[in-house]
Order: structure tokens, then sequence, then C-alpha cells
């Protein structure tokens, strides 16, 4: 087995792997009931779907540039996915929602 093929190999598993998490976080909200369960499927999921992605991704990528701004553009993502549900979690507090 080539390194090619290997790369190859892990990027389809990883990046598929981050599409399963995406999927389960769609499903988790549509389905469940309130506003903090289906934010906490949201984010869970979607982060580390996103995580996925872009470790799957950094396989092909053709230098450590590359890499280090997929890292950081997933770091982004976190913290913004936090202080988003962060912030509809109040609102959704501030409206009555339990």
């Amino acid at each position: 087995m080539t390194l090619d093929l290997l790369r190859l190999l892990l990027t389809i598993a990883l990046t598929g792997a981050g599409l399963v998490f995406y999927v389960a976080g769609t499903l988790g909200l549509l389905r469940f009931p309130d506003t903090f369960s289906r934010l906490h499927a949201l984010t869970k999921a979607d982060n580390l779907g996103l995580g996925l992605l872009a470790l799957g991704l950094a396989f092909q990528a053709p230098g450590w540039a590359e890499v280090a701004k997929l890292a950081l553009i997933w770091l982004l993502a976190l913290l913004a996915a936090g202080t988003v549900a962060q912030l509809v979690a109040r609102a959704a507090l501030g409206r009555g929602a339990r």
C-alpha cells in the first residue's frame, strides 16, 4: 500500500465520519423536543464533525501552512459555536423556555 493510497483512505474515512456527525446533529436539531436539547445535539455533533473533516482534509494539504489554516478554522468555529449557543440559550431563557 503506497503512502498516497493510505492518505486517500484516511481522508475518506475521516471526512465520512465527519459527515455522519453532521447528519446526527441535524437529526437532533429536527427531532429533539426543546431548545436546549437541540442546542446540545447541534453544537456537540457539529464541532466534532468539523474537527473530523478538518483532520481528513489535513491529509490532503500540500504543506504545514494549510494544515495550520484548517486548525485555525476549526478553533474559530469552536469558539463561535459556543458563543452562539450561549446567546441562543440566554434568549430562550429570557422568553421563558424551560
